[in-house]
This record gives structure tokens, sequence and C-alpha cells, in this order.
């Protein structure tokens, strides 16, 4: 049985498998406990519920501290046989003639002006919506792969917002286990003193360092 927990937000669209492997490795007698919320959601979880988060950025600065991991592509959502599959990659002005999806928990912060009326209540509602020739929808790639379904494909949009995760914890929540967790996704190895406290070097003993300090005179040259 694990001696204590730590508990970890993640978002939807963010994976864990690697890290989770690596905590295992090195906190073993720690439950790794991962926490979901929506990416609305993240502020008000990581307060109450949970250690650290991996999250979607920014964050209020004066609550949370926050260290960027990576930032998504982003990639259109369309229906598998529309037009624009004929691309590899598309820019917005592609999608001028096409009605943007932007659901209400979306996580880009844009609205572009052929934006449709009506918003989808989630991500999952809105790639529905694409299946059924509703218009498209601009996401990052994770959450396309998430939400995939076999009528749909993606291409990437290599003008569009983009959006960063990254490691969040409260300020005045930084504790031994919240830098374990930093110097795993910042790839430190295991023996990483990075961020930890310096062992104090053992003096070596009164007698060795009496005799450090005698020094035997230079022997001088015969004329």
């Amino acid at each position: 049985m694990s001696d204590s927990t730590f508990r970890l937000l993640i978002v939807p669209g963010v994976t864990m498998d690697k890290w989770s492997r690596m905590w295992s490795e090195r906190q073993p007698g720690v439950a790794l406990t991962l926490v979901t919320a929506e990416a609305a959601e993240a502020g008000s979880v990581l307060t109450e519920r949970a250690d650290a988060g991996l999250v979607r950025l920014p964050v209020d600065p004066d609550t949370f501290h926050a260290i960027p991991l990576y930032t998504e592509t982003t990639v259109v959502v369309v229906a598998r046989e529309h037009v624009l599959t004929a691309a590899d990659e598309l820019t917005i002005a592609d999608l001028a003639d096409e009605t943007v999806l932007r659901p209400l928990d979306d996580v880009l912060t844009w609205a572009p002006a052929n934006t449709a009326g009506d918003r989808p209540q989630t991500t999952a509602a809105a790639v529905e919506w694409v299946a059924s020739e509703a218009g498209v929808l601009v996401v990052p790639q994770s959450l396309a792969r998430l939400h995939h379904r076999r009528d749909v494909t993606y291409r990437v949009l290599t003008d569009a917002p983009t959006s960063s995760v990254g490691l969040v914890w409260p300020r005045d929540g930084h504790t031994d286990l919240v830098e374990e967790m930093i110097g795993i996704v910042r790839g430190r190895t295991a023996n990483s003193t990075r961020g930890r406290t310096e062992p104090t070097p053992k003096l070596p003993p009164a007698k060795a360092r009496a005799g450090a300090d005698r020094r035997t005179p230079p022997r001088r040259r015969g004329r």
C-alpha cells in the first residue's frame, strides 16, 4: 500500500503514460492519482482537489506557478469527404468560405468572423456537427485525436492560434513531491539534485586537515 498520494490534474488532450511510469519508478511509495477536469475548471480544481496539474496556459500568475512544457499544433477538423482534404496543410484564408464551429469549451483565443451563431456545448458535440457537415472545427491536435471518429479527419492549420500546456501548482503549495514532478516533466535524471537541498559536505578529520595544512619546505639545492 502507498504511503501517500500525489494528485495531478489533467485536462482533455493531455497524456501521462511516460511521466506516470517515471513517477512509479522514482516514487514507488507515493501513488499518482490523476484528477480529470475540463480546461475551464482547472483553476478551481487546482485550488481545491489537486497538488499540481498539466493544464492549458495561461493561468493566473498571482495564484499559480507555471512551467510551460509544449505548444500544440492546431488543426482543422472537417468531414472526411470535404474538399479541404485535398491539401496536406491549410491556412485560415482557406476557411474563408466555411462555417467555423466554436464550442463553449473552446481552448483557442480567437473568434473568426465566419463563426457559426450557434455554439456547440462541447468539443465532442462540435465534432458531431462537423460529421453532419454543419461546419468545420479548429482545435489543438490532441483534441482532434481524442474525439476522432471515422467520418471526420483533420489537416494542420499553419497560421492559426495555438494552445500551450504547462505544469501548474498553487503558489503556496510547493512541496518536495511537486519538485519531483517538475524534474520528471523537465527530463531531469533520477540522480539530479537540481532544485533540491544539497547535502552538506563532510569536513575531513582534524588530523587530515592539519596534515594538509603543513607544507614541507622545498629542499635547497647544493652549489
